[in-house]
């Protein structure tokens, strides 16, 4: 049990270098991907959400943006009330982008879950957010409010 963690680690890594590679061909580099999936599920988001949706802190989120507007995968627009605020919203090309980012995560889902049956594939997914829930406090903690963990 010591080494789940481990085990998400190298399963999160492996996908996100394949990942990358096979992205590469639509001028996504390292990444972006994650941003722009989410941008497309929440139309409007602000920069700071996205970064905690992420868990990524600002400077990452923002040059990650950054790159994904220049290349025409997404729109940043003024808020009317606050006009320091930017909603960022996906363009034609990061919708269609994102279409095949949603194929290429079905085929790796299947992949991973191959020989799982539907109450496996249930139990893993629960289990999961379980553990994506517990981990959420420390990472609020150390991250947002640069608390150390007792340890």
């Amino acid at each position: 049990m010591a080494n789940i963690l481990r085990s998400i680690g190298v399963i999160a890594r492996a996908l996100d270098s394949i990942a990358n590679i096979e992205f590469k061909q639509y001028d996504l580099t390292r990444g972006q991907y994650l941003y722009l999936v989410r941008i497309c599920e929440n139309p409007g988001i602000i920069q700071e959400r996205l970064a905690e949706m992420i868990r990524v802190d600002r400077t990452t989120a923002a040059r990650a943006i950054q790159r994904l507007a220049e290349n025409d995968f997404i729109e940043r627009r003024f808020d009317e009330q606050n006009h320091k605020t930017k909603h960022l919203y996906p363009t034609v090309k990061g919708t269609e982008t994102n279409e095949i980012i949603k194929r290429e995560n079905v085929y790796s889902t299947e992949v991973a879950l191959k020989g799982f049956d539907a109450d496996e594939r249930q139990t893993a997914e629960a289990l999961l957010d379980r553990i994506a829930t517990n981990i959420d406090a420390d990472w609020n903690a150390v991250k947002k409010k640069a608390k150390k963990r007792n340890y």
